[in-house]
């Protein structure tokens, strides 16, 4: 048979370097099959195509084939349910289909026990539980793993596993940002002990993490984790107050890095507003935010903040 995988943020996104999980494994097992795998091009037939599209706002591609086999959470009229078949699910996926990726991914746990309005995981994946051991998802030729759990610190199995990693070799990345309300002295100590890829991350999406924040870094600091070494997603919402607060808040440790994202839930009838990008764009991202607070910053920008 003859494949084609359609990555649509691959295709939207020109400057996207993270790969696409689900297509790597579903190459991977048709591979095993004996078949042949390329990227989907409009111009050619395939015996089947699958697309995965991960963000609502990415665009359908219109010359997808009627009965391409779709899935992600970018495509609104697909299950929040929908997974993958145990069998190509248990496969390691093919990084070949991404050479420029130089590190392994995968998810230790699945599922969160929160229900986060803007989050669709619960929906999606239930409540926590294990899903691998992080053996499993390491490659032989790098050191670096980038596990995508939603809530790691939330089961005993997941801080298990990465109090595993110490020792092992390998650095770590959590992209999605842990909750900083979960670390207690000892998931503190367990997390200065890892190597880290480049930061330890959390959340902070609502005033009330703001001191769960504020403690975690004062723990992290009692094992020698300094603040330029922590990172903070900062949801903003069409409250930009509210964020300003929370940055205003956790700027005082100097060197700390934070990253704004602009509430964008197109399931739900939400995107950004202008102002909410502005704080997103040119006052976080700029680092506008070390030097000044957001009400002098839109005074001098006359923005209605």
């Amino acid at each position: 048979m003859k494949i084609g995988l359609h990555d649509a943020e691959r295709e939207y996104l020109k400057n996207k370097h993270f790969p696409n999980y689900a297509l790597m494994k579903i190459s991977a097992w048709h591979k095993a099959q004996g078949d042949a795998i390329e990227w989907w091009n409009p111009l050619y037939k395939y015996d089947r195509v699958y697309s995965s599209k991960v963000f609502d706002f990415t665009p359908v591609d219109p010359y997808l084939p009627e009965d391409a086999i779709r899935g992600g959470t970018g495509y609104r009229d697909i299950p929040m349910s929908q997974t993958l078949p145990t069998e190509i699910d248990d496969i390691f996926p093919d990084y070949s289909i991404y050479p420029e990726c130089d590190f392994a991914i995968g998810y230790l746990t699945r599922g969160c026990p929160n229900n986060c309005r803007w989050c669709v995981v619960p929906q999606k994946e239930g409540k926590i539980q294990p899903y691998r051991t992080w053996e499993k998802l390491v490659r032989q030729d790098t050191d670096k793993l980038v596990l995508m759990d939603n809530n790691i610190l939330a089961c005993e199995y997941g801080i298990t596993q990465l109090e595993s990693l110490i020792g092992s070799g390998y650095q770590i990345d959590l992209n999605q940002g842990m909750d900083a309300r979960l670390v207690n002295d000892r998931v503190a100590h367990i997390l200065s002990q890892l190597r880290w890829i480049r930061y330890i991350r959390f959340s902070c999406d609502q005033k009330a993490q703001i001191e769960p924040v504020k403690r975690t870094i004062e723990l992290l600091g009692n094992y020698g984790v300094k603040p330029y070494r922590v990172f903070i997603y900062l949801l903003v919402t069409t409250d930009i107050r509210d964020a300003a607060e929370r940055v205003e808040a956790l700027k005082e440790y100097k060197g700390i890095n934070l990253f704004a994202q602009a509430e964008r839930n197109e399931r739900l009838g939400i995107s950004p507003n202008k102002l909410q990008l502005e704080f997103q764009q040119r006052y976080i991202y700029s680092g506008r935010y070390r030097k000044e607070i957001w009400e002098h910053y839109c005074e001098r920008k006359n923005l209605k903040g």
